[in-house]
Protein backbone atom coordinates (compact mmCIF):
# COMPACT_ATOMS: atom_id res chain seq x y z
CA UNK A 1 0.00 0.00 0.00
CA UNK A 2 2.54 2.37 0.67
CA UNK A 3 6.08 3.54 -1.08
CA UNK A 4 8.88 4.88 0.94
CA UNK A 5 8.67 7.12 3.81
CA UNK A 6 10.87 10.40 3.03
CA UNK A 7 12.29 13.22 4.85
CA UNK A 8 10.94 15.96 3.18
CA UNK A 9 12.14 18.58 5.73
CA UNK A 10 14.93 17.83 8.42
CA UNK A 11 13.71 20.81 10.92
CA UNK A 12 14.19 18.94 14.00
CA UNK A 13 10.74 20.44 15.49
CA UNK A 14 10.93 19.69 19.33
CA UNK A 15 7.34 18.97 19.09
CA UNK A 16 5.91 18.79 15.25
CA UNK A 17 2.46 18.81 14.82
CA UNK A 18 -1.10 19.43 13.53
CA UNK A 19 -0.48 19.54 10.08
CA UNK A 20 -3.09 20.16 7.21
CA UNK A 21 -3.05 20.93 2.93
CA UNK A 22 -3.91 24.12 2.54
CA UNK A 23 -3.48 26.12 -0.54
CA UNK A 24 -0.85 23.74 -2.46
CA UNK A 25 1.08 23.74 0.96
CA UNK A 26 1.51 21.82 4.23
CA UNK A 27 1.05 23.86 7.29
CA UNK A 28 1.58 22.53 10.34
CA UNK A 29 2.80 24.05 14.11
CA UNK A 30 6.36 23.38 16.59
CA UNK A 31 4.28 23.65 19.75
CA UNK A 32 7.16 24.06 22.00
CA UNK A 33 9.41 25.96 19.65
CA UNK A 34 6.50 28.47 19.22
CA UNK A 35 6.47 28.44 15.53
CA UNK A 36 3.97 27.79 12.30
CA UNK A 37 5.85 26.53 9.46
CA UNK A 38 4.56 26.01 6.13
CA UNK A 39 5.82 23.54 3.31
CA UNK A 40 5.63 23.27 -0.38
CA UNK A 41 6.42 20.45 -2.04
CA UNK A 42 5.93 21.36 -5.69
CA UNK A 43 8.98 24.36 -5.27
CA UNK A 44 10.64 22.18 -1.86
CA UNK A 45 9.95 26.02 -0.22
CA UNK A 46 9.58 25.91 3.62
CA UNK A 47 8.65 29.25 5.68
CA UNK A 48 9.04 29.71 9.32
CA UNK A 49 6.47 32.28 11.36
CA UNK A 50 7.57 32.80 15.15
CA UNK A 51 4.69 32.78 17.39
CA UNK A 52 4.71 34.30 20.80
CA UNK A 53 3.62 31.01 22.73
CA UNK A 54 2.95 27.61 21.92
CA UNK A 55 0.64 27.09 18.45
CA UNK A 56 -1.07 23.68 18.30
CA UNK A 57 -3.25 23.79 15.56
CA UNK A 58 -4.03 25.18 12.03
CA UNK A 59 -7.71 25.57 10.30
CA UNK A 60 -7.78 27.93 7.30
CA UNK A 61 -11.40 30.40 8.00
CA UNK A 62 -14.08 30.38 5.15
CA UNK A 63 -14.10 33.38 2.76
CA UNK A 64 -11.14 34.65 4.34
CA UNK A 65 -7.36 34.71 3.66
CA UNK A 66 -6.42 34.14 7.37
CA UNK A 67 -5.44 30.65 9.15
CA UNK A 68 -7.42 30.30 12.63
CA UNK A 69 -4.40 29.04 14.95
CA UNK A 70 -5.07 27.36 18.57
CA UNK A 71 -2.44 28.98 21.17
CA UNK A 72 -2.13 28.47 24.70
CA UNK A 73 -3.85 31.68 25.85
CA UNK A 74 -6.87 31.16 22.81
CA UNK A 75 -7.42 30.95 19.49
CA UNK A 76 -6.75 33.41 17.11
CA UNK A 77 -6.83 34.75 13.51
CA UNK A 78 -3.49 34.39 11.83
CA UNK A 79 -1.84 35.63 8.54
CA UNK A 80 1.96 35.48 7.67
CA UNK A 81 2.01 39.58 6.79
CA UNK A 82 -0.56 40.70 9.56
CA UNK A 83 0.33 38.72 12.58
CA UNK A 84 -2.12 36.99 15.08
CA UNK A 85 -5.52 38.60 15.96
CA UNK A 86 -7.15 37.65 19.03
CA UNK A 87 -10.97 35.88 18.67
CA UNK A 88 -11.77 33.98 21.64
CA UNK A 89 -10.27 32.66 25.01
CA UNK A 90 -11.30 29.12 25.94
CA UNK A 91 -10.42 28.45 29.46
CA UNK A 92 -9.22 30.10 32.78
CA UNK A 93 -5.50 30.61 32.81
CA UNK A 94 -5.59 28.69 36.16
CA UNK A 95 -5.99 25.50 34.91
CA UNK A 96 -3.00 25.93 32.95
CA UNK A 97 -4.31 24.34 30.07
CA UNK A 98 -3.70 24.76 26.70
CA UNK A 99 -5.07 24.12 23.19
CA UNK A 100 -4.21 21.24 21.33
CA UNK A 101 -5.46 18.62 18.29
CA UNK A 102 -7.92 19.98 15.66
CA UNK A 103 -10.18 19.20 12.97
CA UNK A 104 -12.77 20.68 10.99
CA UNK A 105 -16.45 19.21 9.76
CA UNK A 106 -17.66 19.36 6.69
CA UNK A 107 -20.03 22.02 7.99
CA UNK A 108 -17.55 24.13 8.84
CA UNK A 109 -17.76 23.49 12.67
CA UNK A 110 -14.38 23.63 14.34
CA UNK A 111 -13.47 20.88 16.78
CA UNK A 112 -10.60 20.78 19.12
CA UNK A 113 -9.41 19.63 22.71
CA UNK A 114 -7.65 21.43 25.33
CA UNK A 115 -5.29 20.00 27.43
CA UNK A 116 -2.96 20.02 30.97
CA UNK A 117 0.65 21.77 29.72
CA UNK A 118 2.29 19.79 32.67
CA UNK A 119 0.45 16.59 31.61
CA UNK A 120 -0.49 15.79 34.90
CA UNK A 121 -4.16 16.90 35.59
CA UNK A 122 -7.09 16.11 33.64
CA UNK A 123 -8.29 19.29 33.07
CA UNK A 124 -8.31 19.48 29.36
CA UNK A 125 -11.95 19.30 27.55
CA UNK A 126 -13.33 18.64 23.93
CA UNK A 127 -14.87 21.58 22.14
CA UNK A 128 -16.93 22.98 19.15
CA UNK A 129 -16.84 26.07 17.28
CA UNK A 130 -19.27 27.42 15.42
CA UNK A 131 -20.86 30.68 14.68
CA UNK A 132 -23.00 30.53 17.39
CA UNK A 133 -19.74 30.94 19.70
CA UNK A 134 -17.42 27.96 21.90
CA UNK A 135 -19.59 24.15 23.26
CA UNK A 136 -17.76 22.07 25.62
CA UNK A 137 -18.73 18.45 24.26
CA UNK A 138 -16.63 15.89 26.85
CA UNK A 139 -14.35 16.54 29.98
CA UNK A 140 -11.89 14.98 32.23
CA UNK A 141 -9.17 14.29 29.86
CA UNK A 142 -5.06 15.17 31.05
CA UNK A 143 -4.21 14.80 26.92
CA UNK A 144 -6.94 15.28 24.20
CA UNK A 145 -5.95 14.46 20.85
CA UNK A 146 -6.94 12.64 17.12
CA UNK A 147 -10.31 14.36 16.83
CA UNK A 148 -11.89 13.28 13.42
CA UNK A 149 -14.57 12.53 11.38
CA UNK A 150 -15.88 9.74 9.38
CA UNK A 151 -16.90 10.66 5.46
CA UNK A 152 -20.18 9.93 5.97
CA UNK A 153 -20.20 12.45 9.18
CA UNK A 154 -21.88 10.30 11.20
CA UNK A 155 -18.93 8.88 13.12
CA UNK A 156 -16.76 11.23 15.63
CA UNK A 157 -13.45 9.64 16.72
CA UNK A 158 -11.81 11.73 20.27
CA UNK A 159 -8.46 10.33 21.85
CA UNK A 160 -7.15 10.57 25.07
CA UNK A 161 -3.59 9.60 24.93
CA UNK A 162 -2.65 8.91 28.32
CA UNK A 163 -5.56 6.16 28.67
CA UNK A 164 -4.53 5.09 25.12
CA UNK A 165 -8.01 5.03 24.20
CA UNK A 166 -9.54 6.07 20.84
CA UNK A 167 -13.30 6.82 21.59
CA UNK A 168 -16.11 6.58 19.02
CA UNK A 169 -19.20 8.67 19.22
CA UNK A 170 -22.58 9.26 16.76
CA UNK A 171 -22.46 12.97 15.63
CA UNK A 172 -25.55 14.28 14.39
CA UNK A 173 -26.23 16.80 11.80
CA UNK A 174 -26.99 19.21 14.47
CA UNK A 175 -23.29 18.56 15.64
CA UNK A 176 -24.36 17.29 19.10
CA UNK A 177 -22.35 13.70 20.21
CA UNK A 178 -23.97 10.40 21.82
CA UNK A 179 -23.12 6.92 22.29
CA UNK A 180 -19.71 7.47 22.99
CA UNK A 181 -17.73 4.14 23.18
CA UNK A 182 -14.41 2.64 23.08
CA UNK A 183 -13.24 2.08 19.56
CA UNK A 184 -9.34 1.20 20.20
CA UNK A 185 -7.36 0.88 22.94
CA UNK A 186 -3.72 0.69 22.67
CA UNK A 187 -1.87 -2.07 24.61
CA UNK A 188 1.40 -1.64 24.21
CA UNK A 189 3.98 -0.60 26.34
CA UNK A 190 5.01 2.97 26.43
CA UNK A 191 3.08 4.07 22.70
CA UNK A 192 0.37 6.07 22.75
CA UNK A 193 -1.85 7.15 20.59
CA UNK A 194 -1.41 10.58 19.08
CA UNK A 195 -3.14 12.85 16.41
CA UNK A 196 -5.60 10.72 13.80
CA UNK A 197 -7.08 11.45 10.66
CA UNK A 198 -9.97 9.82 8.24
CA UNK A 199 -9.29 8.83 4.52
CA UNK A 200 -12.06 8.28 2.17
CA UNK A 201 -12.71 5.14 2.73
CA UNK A 202 -13.62 5.97 6.36
CA UNK A 203 -9.94 4.32 8.11
CA UNK A 204 -8.43 6.12 10.44
CA UNK A 205 -4.77 6.90 10.37
CA UNK A 206 -3.01 7.27 14.06
CA UNK A 207 0.03 8.22 14.83
CA UNK A 208 2.10 6.36 17.36
CA UNK A 209 4.01 8.02 20.27
CA UNK A 210 6.93 5.77 21.12
CA UNK A 211 6.21 3.72 18.32
CA UNK A 212 7.94 5.03 15.42
CA UNK A 213 4.93 4.23 13.27
CA UNK A 214 1.40 5.53 11.71
CA UNK A 215 -1.06 2.72 11.97
CA UNK A 216 -4.27 2.35 9.70
CA UNK A 217 -7.55 1.18 11.37
CA UNK A 218 -10.62 -0.10 9.78
CA UNK A 219 -14.01 1.27 10.50
CA UNK A 220 -13.98 -2.33 12.66
CA UNK A 221 -11.20 -1.10 14.93
CA UNK A 222 -8.89 -3.31 13.50
CA UNK A 223 -5.05 -2.10 12.10
CA UNK A 224 -4.65 -3.34 8.66
CA UNK A 225 -1.53 -1.45 8.05
CA UNK A 226 1.56 0.25 9.65
CA UNK A 227 4.14 2.66 7.99
CA UNK A 228 7.23 2.74 9.97
CA UNK A 229 9.16 6.05 10.74
CA UNK A 230 13.32 6.98 11.35
CA UNK A 231 11.40 8.59 14.49
CA UNK A 232 10.19 7.23 17.71
CA UNK A 233 7.69 10.35 18.49
CA UNK A 234 5.09 10.53 15.61
CA UNK A 235 2.58 12.85 16.16
CA UNK A 236 -0.12 13.39 13.50
CA UNK A 237 -0.78 13.06 9.63
CA UNK A 238 -2.36 14.64 7.35
CA UNK A 239 -3.48 13.96 3.66
CA UNK A 240 -1.57 16.60 0.54
CA UNK A 241 -0.68 16.74 -2.63
CA UNK A 242 -3.16 17.62 -5.66
CA UNK A 243 -4.50 14.34 -5.86
CA UNK A 244 -4.48 13.59 -1.53
CA UNK A 245 -2.65 11.20 -2.00
CA UNK A 246 0.52 11.98 -0.09
CA UNK A 247 0.35 11.17 3.44
CA UNK A 248 2.60 13.94 6.07
CA UNK A 249 3.67 13.05 8.83
CA UNK A 250 5.27 15.35 11.93
CA UNK A 251 7.44 13.87 14.07
CA UNK A 252 9.24 15.47 17.86
CA UNK A 253 12.39 15.28 19.17
CA UNK A 254 10.37 16.57 23.01
CA UNK A 255 11.55 13.68 25.27
CA UNK A 256 14.42 11.58 23.50
CA UNK A 257 17.72 11.48 24.64
CA UNK A 258 21.29 12.26 23.40
CA UNK A 259 21.54 9.04 22.60
CA UNK A 260 18.14 8.30 21.25
CA UNK A 261 18.67 11.34 19.20
CA UNK A 262 21.85 10.54 17.89
CA UNK A 263 20.27 6.75 16.83
CA UNK A 264 17.06 8.82 15.10
CA UNK A 265 18.98 11.80 13.36
CA UNK A 266 15.55 12.92 12.06
CA UNK A 267 13.19 12.65 14.52
CA UNK A 268 11.55 16.14 14.58
CA UNK A 269 11.25 15.93 10.85
CA UNK A 270 8.60 16.64 8.40
CA UNK A 271 7.84 13.13 6.30
CA UNK A 272 5.99 11.99 3.20
CA UNK A 273 4.52 8.65 2.01
CA UNK A 274 2.50 8.41 -1.36
CA UNK A 275 -0.51 5.67 -0.61
CA UNK A 276 -3.00 4.20 -2.54
CA UNK A 277 -6.16 6.01 -0.66
CA UNK A 278 -7.05 9.40 -1.08
CA UNK A 279 -7.44 11.65 2.63
CA UNK A 280 -10.73 13.78 2.68
CA UNK A 281 -10.75 17.56 2.11
CA UNK A 282 -9.22 20.13 4.45
CA UNK A 283 -12.39 22.05 5.19
CA UNK A 284 -12.68 25.40 6.07
CA UNK A 285 -13.82 27.01 9.83
CA UNK A 286 -17.13 29.16 9.11
CA UNK A 287 -17.25 31.92 12.08
CA UNK A 288 -20.45 33.57 10.08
Amino acid sequence: MTAQVTCVWDLKATLGEGPIWHDRALWFVDIKGHKIHRYEPTRGDAHVFNVPEPATFLAPIANTPHLLVGLKSGLYRFHPALGLQLLTQVEDPALDNRTNDATVDFHGRLWFGTMHDGETEKTGSLYRMDAEGLARMDKGVCITNGPCISPDGKTFYHTDTLEKTIWAYDLSLTGMLSNKRVFVRLSIDDVYPDGSVVDSEGHLWTALWGGGAVIRISPAGEVVHRVELPAPNVTKVAFGGPDLKTLYITTARKGLSDETLAQYPLAGGLFAVPVHVAGQPQYEVRLA
